[in-house]
């Protein structure tokens, strides 16, 4: 059988004939890699623009989410594993209760909002961006009715298949998840490497930093870091720096962290430490939220 190399995220799975990716969705039929999940969406909300979240991009409207099925990481802490996980875990993703909503409809969707407050579409709740191709099909049909693409995003996604997709969207809230290539590794691959994995070289970090950079030469963007207790507290500051090296005027989100999925044992941020944390960004950024508190 031929095997077939996916260069969407750095994760550059070589997929058999018939086989999916480490993200599940990503599939080699006759060599060429598509979409499984392409057209399958697992909910769509209107929402306001603030629980992206994006405070500063367009405040007090409203805006469609859609979200899809699967994900390139495996973050022990995942509050949508429902929806992210791979199959067989939780079941096939067209057994997830997901129905099919074509680019066009979604965009005609958007448009009927509109009266609403709605401006767009937010792609979210998953990982959007390994359904790039339904993404990209979807931005291109909502920015042909003159209104707005969001993506809540990961950014663990290669250079090229970026730069084809930012001419679409207007604003993105990314997840910088923390600031140290071990950290990153640990979420890959779901809290630990596994004994069986050997260390890839794989730059996550690296990516999203550069997605980040990209981004912000293109459209509105703003950060979030969730802040998980005796994980990456440490972290917050670097990032509030490197951040205003690109621009001291990004909004950076600090989330307070929940027990979740294979956290669950774990004890929520103390608001303590995200006022801390807070206060130490703000020496080097001009706007820093904390959120869930």
């Amino acid at each position: 059988m031929n095997s077939t190399r996916c260069t969407l995220c750095p994760h550059h799975c070589t997929l058999p004939e018939g086989g999916s990716g480490f993200c599940g969705v990503r599939t080699n039929q006759k060599g060429r890699i598509q979409s499984e999940t392409y057209g399958l969406v697992s909910g769509v909300a209107l929402d306001p623009i603030e629980k992206k979240p994006l405070y500063h991009f367009h405040p007090g409207a409203q805006i469609l989410s859609v979200g899809g099925f699967g994900c390139n990481m495996r973050c022990p802490f995942c509050q949508n594993h429902n929806i992210a996980s791979p199959p067989p875990n939780p079941a096939p993703f067209h057994a997830r209760g997901g129905k099919r909503l074509p680019p066009e409809q979604l965009a005609l969707l958007a448009q009927k909002y509109a009266p609403q407050g709605n401006i767009g579409v937010a792609y979210t709740y998953n990982e959007p961006l390994i359904n790039y191709e339904y993404v990209l099909d979807c931005a291109k049909a909502v920015s042909n009715l003159s209104m707005k693409n969001v993506l809540v995003t990961n950014s663990l996604l290669n250079p090229k298949p970026f730069e084809n997709l930012l001419p679409y969207i207007h604003a993105m809230n990314i997840d910088l998840k923390g600031f140290s290539e071990e950290f990153y590794s640990k979420l890959t691959y779901g809290g630990t490497l596994p004994e069986t994995e050997p260390p890839r070289d794989f730059p996550a970090l690296a990516t999203v930093k550069n997605t980040i950079t990209q981004a912000q030469r293109h459209c509105h963007i703003e950060v979030t870091t969730l802040v998980i207790p005796g994980e990456n507290e440490a972290h917050i500051e670097p990032i509030a720096q490197w951040l205003a090296q690109l621009s001291p005027e990004i909004p950076y989100h600090l989330s307070r962290f929940f027990p979740r999925h294979n956290y669950a044992d774990k004890a929520p941020t103390p608001k303590e430490t995200l006022l801390r944390l807070a206060k130490a960004a703000r020496k080097h950024l001009q706007y820093v939220y904390i959120g869930n508190v």
